[in-house]
């Protein structure tokens, strides 16, 4: 028996149970991790409160991010042993493959043996957010040494990981959030400018600081802030939707669209973990990086296990600056 979280009803934090429940030995092709850390992300509250893109038979576990030792593996699983420190790659389906748990078994493509200089903590707080940021940037929008990139929620966990992967291919990273309250912090973290979108006029300042726009912009708001970001962009651009923070209906700029021949685009990581060869070039890059040390997880807050509720009420909060970790 083992420790998970499940939920019996959709609803806000209080709605998730730690429960004891069977753990089956993997089989042919898993592993099963005994579970060390793991990475909360905005896809799991989603999820929680029923309006994530799967939608899962209850009681549901959930989860997308863990860290920890390799317990057993399947039959037909080579490069993994038991004793191996190793991190898990997103599944396409949290509920088939939930990762809040003190046992949990993922399949063996999803398994990597992390660099030994990462904790079990900066292990799980590493796949979601770079390869959301590198499939965006790299991998879609070819973003290229001297570019402008505008990172909106740039204090998330995967805003974070687009200005160092941006950083890190002599990019700039002009970083946009709600007020200035985080402006330092972005700055120490890498960004080139940040610009307060509650504050400032988000057009004019982004004009300002690209005057000749702005290629690549990566976005998790949607909404009403979808408008200057277009205005602000150059011809032959590329906007990428990677979420929908915004409660506000998102307008389609048209008349930016026609005139700059832009790109609007919907991403989801899964483009990325659900192809063998664009997984294998995602993970080459980002393990050189964290090698390197050019990319290196930011941490908000660590939470015990035991305080999962409190976890995801923090993390409902906007309040952090980089990944959420639970300890197990």
């Amino acid at each position: 028996m083992a420790r998970v979280v499940r939920f019996h009803c959709h609803g806000g934090p209080e709605v998730l149970r730690i429960e004891e429940v069977e753990v089956p030995p993997p089989g042919s092709g898993e592993v099963r991790i005994l579970v060390k850390a793991l990475g909360l992300n905005r896809a799991e509250a989603s999820m929680r409160k029923g309006t994530y893109i799967e939608t899962p038979a209850l009681p549901s576990g959930l989860g997308l991010e863990a860290a920890g030792i390799v317990e057993a593996v399947g039959e037909g699983v080579d490069g993994l042993a038991a004793g191996d420190a190793v991190s898990i790659i997103p599944p396409r389906s949290m509920a088939r493959w939930p990762a809040y748990g003190e046992l949990v078994t993922f399949p063996a493509e999803l398994v990597v043996r992390h660099p030994p200089s990462l904790g079990f903590a900066a292990a799980a707080a590493t796949w979601m957010q770079y390869l959301t940021a590198y499939g965006a940037l790299v991998d879609i929008a070819r973003l290229g040494r001297g570019e402008f990139v505008v990172i909106t929620a740039a204090s998330s966990s995967v805003g974070l990981a687009a200005i160092q992967i941006a950083n890190s291919i002599g990019a700039v990273p002009v970083a946009a959030t709600r007020t200035s309250v985080k402006k330092a912090a972005l700055l120490d973290a890498g960004a080139a400018y940040v610009v307060a979108a509650q504050e400032e006029d988000l057009e004019a300042r982004l004009k300002e600081i690209a005057p000749q726009g702005v290629r690549v912009v990566l976005d998790a708001v949607g909404g009403p802030i979808v408008t200057p970001l277009a205005a602000a962009m150059s011809r032959g651009g590329i906007l990428i939707e990677y979420g929908g923070l915004s409660p506000e209906p998102t307008p389609f700029p048209l008349f930016d669209v026609l005139a700059k021949t832009l790109t609007l685009r919907g991403y989801l990581v899964h483009e990325i973990t659900g192809d063998a060869a664009r997984l294998a070039a995602a993970k080459a890059f980002i393990l050189d990086g964290l090698a390197s040390g050019a990319l290196k997880p930011m941490i908000a807050r660590t939470f015990p296990f035991d305080q999962i509720v409190e976890a995801h009420r923090f993390l409902e909060s906007g309040e952090q600056f980089g990944k959420i970790v639970v300890t197990v």
